[in-house]
């Protein structure tokens, strides 16, 4: 049989059984386009969160007071012996490679302005925070590097803090309360919105000694440090670990590169883009089994055609590709189909929902054709085998 004539029959026969073509290649369609609506939704997600942990960089590493346990967390400040102090933040400037280095708390307080009252998150910083996580003073200026154990009583709002207790005028100069403490207003940080469900915008931040003070606690709940983009992260926490040692007497803290953070992260984006993959997957199953469905109606009511070709000289073979061919042509068409329905939903629902993220990479989009005609080619095979085996002189006798 030559090329054109299997090309020929193979597309003639789709064409003449339009209807039952057609529903054939719907159900791979929908398969189709579940798969890449579904993996769309879960990788836009996974960049989503990624880029919402690596905005602060991937050279951060973050130091919490207390051991990891076995069960995977860190037992805070109540479990060591020792919490992290600012003398700590200190010590950890000299391990090499780090640039900067930060301690941190956080706790809710009532901050109040010109008859303006206000509950928010204040942070309790260090004047090297901006540079740690990439967030730049809008206006003024950020805590300035005053002694660390007796700062200046100095604040910097949030942006939409700002809007709430001066709304249009100028708070650099003005006082506030945070807590019941007078403080003077240095600056607004530049609007960052939500991380993670933190709203940066609606904070305060001051001095970490006075954070200290404020909420009575006796060390912060975590150092974070910046080291040289091109600094071993290695070397960096053993000279972490050999700093905090000495000072501690052993190791009750816990050290997190932002890299393991990351790689943790991206496992279980990994398995949750999987899985709505999977779901998608049970829809091509069900069109494979119409594929099946339709190419055993196919060969019963083409027995006589099949008869007609083995008695002209078609070798097996060829009848068995007939019958494939037509298989992979129903599941590709409809593939196509179904990447068309599924990158147009995938666009439509960002156009309508803007803050869910969805992308499509084009590796999802060629998988997903090559698995199409892979089930059509499955789904076909039985058929074409029992095609490619009947009797040319019994299937001339069928009506």
């Amino acid at each position: 049989m030559r090329s054109a004539d299997f090309v020929r029959l193979t597309a003639g026969s789709v064409r003449y059984h339009r209807g039952r073509s057609l529903l054939t290649a719907l159900g791979i369609a929908v398969g189709i386009a579940a798969v890449v609506l579904l993996t769309s939704i879960g990788e836009g997600v996974q960049q989503f969160v990624l880029a919402e942990f690596t905005q602060f960089g991937t050279n951060l590493i973050g130091i919490n007071p207390g051991r990891a346990t076995t069960f995977g967390g860190s037992i805070g400040v109540f479990g060591s012996v020792r919490p992290l102090s600012l003398g700590d933040a200190r010590a950890l400037q000299k391990v090499p490679g780090a640039l900067a280095v930060v301690p941190a708390l956080q706790g809710n307080a009532e901050v109040e302005a010109e008859g303006r009252r206000r509950r928010v998150t204040v942070y309790g910083v260090g004047p090297e925070f901006p540079a740690v996580f990439r967030f730049r003073a809008a206006a003024g200026r950020f805590l300035p590097a005053d002694d660390p154990e007796a700062p200046r009583a100095f604040a910097v709002l949030g942006s939409r803090l700002r809007q709430e207790l001066f709304g249009g005028d100028s708070p650099l100069g003005a006082r506030i309360r945070v807590g019941g403490n007078r403080y003077r207003v240095l600056g607004v940080m530049e609007a960052k919105g939500q991380v993670l469900g933190f709203d940066l915008d609606d904070t305060v931040y001051i001095p970490a000694a006075r954070a200290l003070e404020l909420f009575n606690r006796e060390g912060v709940m975590e150092i974070d440090l910046l080291y040289a983009p091109r600094a071993s992260a290695g070397e960096v926490v053993a000279g972490i670990r050999r700093i905090l040692n000495a000072r501690h007497g052993r190791e009750d803290y816990t050290i997190t590169t932002q890299q393991q953070m990351l790689d943790v992260l991206g496992r279980v984006l990994d398995v949750l883009t999987f899985a709505v993959g999977a779901l998608g997957a049970i829809s091509l199953l069900v069109g494979g089994v119409g594929i099946l469905t339709i190419m055993t109606i196919a060969v019963a009511e083409r027995t006589a055609e099949v008869g007609l070709l083995r008695a002209l000289g078609a070798g097996h073979w060829q009848i068995l590709a007939l019958f494939l061919g037509e298989a992979a042509l129903l599941s590709a068409a409809g593939g196509l189909a179904g990447l068309t329905l599924g990158a147009g939903g995938a666009r439509l629902l960002h156009l309508a929902v803007p803050a869910l993220p969805v992308h499509t990479p084009w590796s999802y989009v060629l998988a997903a054709e090559l698995v199409a005609v892979t089930i059509g080619l499955a789904a076909g095979a039985l058929p074409a085998v029992r095609a490619g085996q009947l009797d040319p002189v019994e299937a001339l006798r069928a009506e």
